[in-house]
């Protein structure tokens, strides 16, 4: 069987043109984002990440969602409120307080910053845990904050993952620990060779052949089901589309792209998904098959069917977060750079745990839970 060439958006001009007001704008976000991503880091992630979770996990991981997930609520106010991003969302209401795992197409590589969008409006923006390429685990800055978030990083070689990915998917048990674990089952973004490169590999092994989506990879998605099993409460299949054609991280942060970003859920409580290996492979195919086509009906109708399950953001809510990051930002440069220098060493080791942690990939037990192995 001749595997089909897919087909792409069309490259419809953006109504956002990349004027001068817009470059000064966007590198005013970057150095605000970074600069309240590395106080935020230091002086708030590092206490409860760190410190607290010496003495309770639970508790570590409330302190800790606390903290981040007031400075990612900034990343839905620049799309949403300063670039005018249109964000559209469809498919089943949700409830709010489940632990879920949540499967998503990755259409470029700034999908999973829109997923914030979702979890902002359920209060859940800093429960957020995605699987991702050990690679970004290397960024400066934000491959720390990914570690102290507990994000799982995966070298896309089931033989080295399959023993880490459990590992760390058994601390995720505790339902009493808000959870929205994020796997995006492609296992890369979206283009036209690998597209090709799929539908062969399809064509060759009877699978369905995809033309907007990659043929899924089911293992992390059946270890996940597995590891989970009996602590979540559904399973959320998300499908992104963009308008008019695909974002990189500066087209966001210019508000060039997308003018309009389409989320669809589809909402599957647990004890409808299979739990065999074999069944939730099938399972899992069969809802990557729906996602394509309604990705080809989108680029065609120019919607998702069922609009309107999600309301604006309040702007009085944003700008309050806001101002308190951009505050408590403030506070924390002015001790560092204008006070007792003890602030400065703080500071310095801080940095020198998160560099030696994130690379051994290492994170404090518990003293209770030491106790208990004695």
């Amino acid at each position: 069987m001749e595997a089909s060439k897919p087909l792409i958006e069309k490259d419809e001009p953006s109504p956002y043109c990349l004027t001068p007001l817009r470059i000064i704008r966007g590198v005013l976000c970057l150095a605000v984002l970074l600069s309240t991503a590395f106080m935020t880091l230091v002086f708030g992630g590092f206490i409860t990440a760190v410190v607290l979770r010496f003495f309770s996990l639970h508790y570590s991981r409330r302190g800790t969602s606390f903290i981040f997930g007031s400075w990612l609520a900034l990343w839905p106010f620049m799309f949403e409120k300063i670039n005018r991003t249109k964000v559209v969302f469809s498919g089943d209401c949700i409830p709010a307080g489940e632990r879920v795992l949540l499967i998503a197409n990755h259409r470029t590589e700034v999908d999973w910053m829109y997923l914030w969008n979702l979890g902002l409006r359920k209060g859940r923006q800093g429960y957020i845990k995605y699987i991702l390429k050990s690679s970004l685990m290397k960024l400066p800055i934000f491959g720390w904050a990914f570690h102290l978030l507990e994000f799982i990083s995966v070298e896309r070689k089931w033989d080295v993952d399959q023993s880490h990915l459990h590992k760390m998917l058994s601390t995720f048990k505790d339902p009493q620990d808000p959870l929205w674990l994020a796997l995006f089952p492609e296992g890369t973004d979206y283009n036209e060779q690998k597209c090709l490169r799929s539908q062969k590999y399809a064509a060759e092994n009877g699978l369905p052949i995809l033309k907007h989506v990659l043929l899924p990879k089911t293992k992390g998605y059946c270890a996940c089901l597995e590891e989970l099993s009996g602590s979540l409460d559904a399973v959320y299949d998300v499908t992104i589309g963009y308008k008019h054609r695909c974002p990189s991280l500066l087209d966001n942060a210019f508000g060039v792209e997308p003018s309009e970003v389409h989320i669809h859920v589809r909402r599957f409580p647990c004890n409808d998904i299979p739990t065999s290996e074999d069944e939730a492979s099938a399972w899992l195919i069969h809802t990557f098959q729906l996602k394509d086509q309604l990705l080809s009906d989108f680029y065609l109708q120019g919607n998702f069917p069922n609009e309107g399950t999600e309301g604006d953001l309040s702007i009085l809510r944003c700008l309050a977060n806001f101002a308190g990051v951009i505050a408590f930002t403030g506070v924390c440069t002015y001790l560092t750079l204008f006070s007792f220098i003890w602030f400065k060493l703080y500071v310095s080791l801080v940095c020198a745990y998160l560099v030696s942690a994130t690379f051994f990939n290492s994170r404090p037990v518990p003293i209770l839970s030491l106790l208990k192995l004695m």
